[in-house]
C-alpha cells in the first residue's frame, strides 16, 4: 500500500479531525497479474475498538482506494489499511466470462466449488456463512443440476453480501499505521463574533472624555450576537493598556489624554497579560461575563498577543525577554511600512525556558478562569517548536482548548503553524473574490489541506476591511457573509460588518476611525429599524447552517460550472449514513461575485457530486427567499447583486431517481 491519507508528512504529525466530521480514508494498491484484489480500512477508536471499513476503487485504472468513516469519539485514531487477493472477485470475474462462453466449465465450476468449501470450514466465520458456503460449495460440483442452477450462484445476493462481509482472501499485506487526531466539534465548526467590550455601552462625556463600556455592560449585547447565529465571540486583549507611546485615533502618535489606545500595546502599571483592564472591570465581572455568554449560548475566545508595551511590568522584571537595539533601546514591533512603536517584540531566542514557563503560567491561568478559546496574534513571528511544545501541553492536559492562529503569512508558514498544533487558522478569504480565485481557494482548503488546516473564514477583521467591501456596497457584504457561511464550517464577522461599515483609512486596508484606537459605540437597533442592516440576514444563515449538517463539514466542497465569469457554484452534500437523523442533505450555492451587476446565464452540475444519478431532475428550494424549482444538469439562473445576488439551494425530491449516498464518488 502506497500513499495513505489522511496523514502528515509521513506521520511526523497526527492528521486532524473533528467530533462528527466524515473523514475520506484512502490508499493506492495494487498487485502484480490480474486478479482482483480487496483493501480493508482496519481503523482503532480512542476506546481500543477496532472496526473494518471496505475500501472501493474511486476510478478504474487509477489502483486509488477511499472509504469514508465519521470519527465521533473525541482522541486518537489509529489505521492501517489491508490488501489482499479477493479470491471470490477472481473467480467471479472469470465465471461470468468463461462459463456462459462454454469455455473449461467443469474446471470453473470446480476451482469456485473448492474455494467455497474451504470457506465452508473457516472456523472464523458465523455459521450461517459457513453453511451457506458449504452448500454452494456442493452445488457447484454437482455436474446433474442444470447449467443455470449451478450458475446462479455466482451471482447469489446472500453469497456476494456474506463475501463482502468476510472476504475470500489470500496473499493479505497491511500498511504501516497512521494516527489521526479527533479534536472536539468547536475546533472544526463554529461561527464567531469579535467585538471591543469597551464599546459595548461606551458613552461620551464631553470634552474628548468617554466613560468606557465594561464586561457588565458589554453583556446586555450577547442575546443580539446569538439571535445571529453566533457561538464563539472573540474579544481583543482584556489587559491594562500602556501609556507610553500610546497610539492615538486612526494610528496617529500624538495620543490625548482620553485615547483609549490600542489594546494589543498590552501592560502597564496596573498589570500584564493576567490582568484585566481596570475600565472594564475586575476578574469577578469578566466571570460573570463569561456566565452570560454561556447562558446565551456562546462561548468567549480571548486574545492571547504575546508581545508587551513598553509600561509592561515585563520589560523591567525580564528585559532579556526583548531585543536591544545597539543604542541601548528595545526594538519595538515593526512589519514595514507598518510600525507599531507602542509594542515591543518577544525575543524567544533569548532565556526561552523563562517564555515558555510564563507563558504556560498565563494559559493555564485563564483556563482556570473559564476560557477554553485563544485567537493568537501574530503566531508566525513566533518559533513553530514553541508551539508544537505549548499547544501540545495544554491540550494533554485540557484536551477541549482550541487555539486559532492569526496567520496572515506565507503559505508554508501558514501551514506549518497548522500541523504543529494550531486547531484553526485565518486564511487569506479576505483577497480571495472573483470567481476565479474562489474556485481555487475553496477547492483547496476541501481537498488538499483538509488533513491538518482548518479555515476560518473571517469576512472582515479590525486590521482587514478589503477593497471588495469598501466599493462593492451592501451587495458586497451579503456575498461575502453568503461563501463564509456555507463554504467552510468555521466563519467570522467583526463588529460592524452587519452595519455595512466600509469607510477605510487613507492609505490603509482597514475602517477609518478604527475601533483599535477609539471607543466605537454602534446603535445596532436604529440600524435594524431603518433596514440598514444585515443582521436579519446573518441571522438567517445561522438558521440555515443549524438545519444543514452538509454545512458543518470541511471536505464535502465540489465546484461545479457556470458560463459566467462572475458565477460561482459549488455543493455540499452529506450522504444519509453519516447524518444524525439518517437524512441525506445536499445544498447548492450559486453566487454572483461581481456586486455591481445583474447576470443572467446557465449553470452546469455534476449531480453525482450530491448523491444523485446522472439525468436526475429534481426540486431545489432557496432557503433564502423561498423560491422552489425544478432542476436538471443545466439550468437558467439570473442573480440581481442589488437585490438577491445568491443561491443556498436545498436539493429536495430527485424525480424517478434515488439519492446515490452509498457511492463514494458522491459523497465526498
Amino acid at each position: 500500500m502506497l500513499d495513505l491519507s489522511p496523514q502528515l508528512n509521513d506521520n511526523l504529525w497526527p492528521a486532524k479531525a473533528f467530533a462528527g466530521e466524515v473523514v475520506p480514508f484512502g490508499a493506492t494498491a495494487f498487485r502484480e497479474g490480474h486478479d482482483a484484489i480487496g483493501v480493508t480500512l482496519y481503523l482503532t477508536a480512542p476506546d481500543g475498538t477496532t472496526t473494518q471499513h471496505p475500501m472501493r476503487l474511486t476510478v478504474p485504472g487509477t489502483d486509488r482506494y477511499e472509504t469514508l468513516v465519521r470519527l465521533d469519539a473525541q482522541g486518537s485514531y489509529t489505521y492501517r489499511v489491508r490488501g489482499y487477493g479477493d479470491d471470490f472477485a477472481t473467480w467471479v470475474h472469470t465465471a461470468l466470462i468463461k462459463i456462459p462462453a462454454g469455455i473449461d466449465v467443469d474446471l470453473t465450476f470446480l476451482i469456485g466449488s473448492t474455494l467455497f468449501a474451504a470457506a465452508g470450514k473457516d472456523l472464523t466465520r458465523p455459521i450461517v456463512q459457513r453453511r451457506l458456503f458449504a452448500a454452494a460449495a456442493k452445488t457447484l460440483a454437482n455436474k446433474r443440476l442444470p447449467l443455470e442452477t449451478r450458475l446462479a450462484v455466482v451471482t447469489d445476493p446472500a453469497i456476494t453480501a456474506a463475501a463482502a462481509s468476510h472476504p475470500l482472501a489470500s496473499v493479505d499485506s497491511f500498511s504501516a499505521e497512521r494516527t489521526v487526531r479527533v479534536e472536539r466539534t468547536r475546533a472544526g465548526v463554529g461561527s464567531w463574533y469579535e467585538f471591543f467590550p469597551r464599546s459595548e455601552g461606551a458613552v461620551p462625556l464631553g470634552d474628548g472624555r468617554w466613560q468606557s463600556g465594561t464586561f457588565r455592560t458589554a453583556a446586555a449585547r450577547l442575546p443580539a450576537v446569538a439571535a445571529m447565529g453566533f457561538d464563539v465571540l472573540y474579544l481583543p486583549p482584556i489587559h491594562p493598556i500602556g501609556r507610553a507611546f500610546r497610539k492615538g485615533p486612526n494610528n496617529t502618535l500624538d495620543a490625548g489624554e482620553n485615547d483609549p489606545g490600542s489594546p494589543w500595546a498590552i501592560g502597564s502599571a496596573a498589570g500584564g497579560h493576567d490582568a484585566i483592564h481596570p475600565d472594564l472591570g475586575t476578574i469577578d465581572d469578566f466571570r460573570f461575563f463569561l456566565d452570560a455568554a454561556n447562558t446565551a449560548g456562546l462561548e468567549v475566545a480571548i486574545d492571547l498577543a504575546l508581545q508587551a508595551s513598553p509600561d509592561h511590568p515585563w520589560v523591567k522584571e525580564h528585559p532579556e525577554w526583548f531585543t536591544t537595539l545597539p543604542d541601548g533601546t528595545i526594538a519595538y514591533a515593526e512589519n514595514p511600512p507598518k510600525k507599531y512603536q507602542d509594542i515591543y517584540p518577544i525575543n524567544f531566542d533569548n532565556d526561552p525556558a523563562g517564555i515558555r514557563a510564563e507563558v504556560l503560567r498565563l494559559v493555564r491561568y485563564w483556563i482556570g478562569v473559564g476560557v477554553k478559546i485563544f485567537r493568537v496574534d501574530n503566531p508566525h513571528t513566533k518559533p513553530l517548536d514553541f508551539w508544537e511544545w505549548l499547544i501540545g501541553t495544554i491540550n494533554r492536559e485540557s484536551p477541549d482548548v482550541v487555539f486559532l492562529a492569526e496567520a496572515f503569512t506565507r503559505p508554508a508558514l501558514l501551514q506549518g503553524l497548522a500541523k504543529v498544533g494550531f486547531q484553526q487558522s485565518y486564511t487569506y478569504f479576505t483577497w480571495r473574490n472573483t470567481k476565479e480565485e474562489l474556485e481555487e481557494f475553496f477547492d483547496g482548503l476541501a481537498h488538499d489541506t483538509a488533513d491538518f488546516l482548518r479555515p476560518n473564514l473571517f469576512v472582515n477583521t479590525p486590521d482587514i476591511l478589503s477593497e471588495y467591501l469598501q466599493f462593492g456596497g451592501p451587495a458586497a457584504f451579503k456575498i461575502r457573509a453568503a461563501l463564509a457561511a456555507t463554504a467552510a464550517p468555521t466563519w467570522g464577522v467583526y463588529a460592524g460588518f452587519e452595519l455595512y461599515e466600509s469607510v477605510a483609512r487613507p492609505g490603509a486596508e482597514e475602517n477609518i476611525d478604527n475601533e483599535k484606537y477609539e471607543y466605537r459605540p454602534r446603535d445596532y437597533a436604529k440600524a435594524e429599524a431603518l433596514g440598514r442592516s444585515l443582521s436579519p440576514f446573518l441571522a438567517q444563515l445561522g438558521r440555515i447552517r443549524a438545519a444543514h449538517p452538509a454545512l458543518r463539514q470541511l471536505r464535502n466542497l465540489d465546484i461545479h460550472s457556470s458560463d459566467d465569469d462572475s458565477i460561482l457554484v459549488y455543493s455540499k452534500y452529506l450522504a444519509g449514513e453519516f447524518t444524525d437523523d439518517g437524512r441525506t442533505d445536499a445544498l447548492i450555492v450559486v453566487a454572483n461575485v461581481d456586486p455591481h451587476s445583474v447576470r443572467e446565464t446557465v449553470v452546469h452540475l455534476d449531480v453525482t457530486r450530491f448523491g444523485l444519478t446522472p439525468g436526475s431532475t429534481f426540486e431545489v428550494e432557496d432557503l433564502i427567499t423561498g423560491a422552489v424549482w425544478t432542476w436538471s444538469a443545466d439550468n437558467f439562473v439570473r442573480l440581481d447583486a442589488f437585490t438577491e445576488p445568491v443561491h443556498i439551494l436545498h436539493v429536495r425530491n430527485a424525480h424517478g431517481q434515488q439519492h446515490a449516498s452509498n457511492q463514494l464518488g458522491s459523497a465526498l
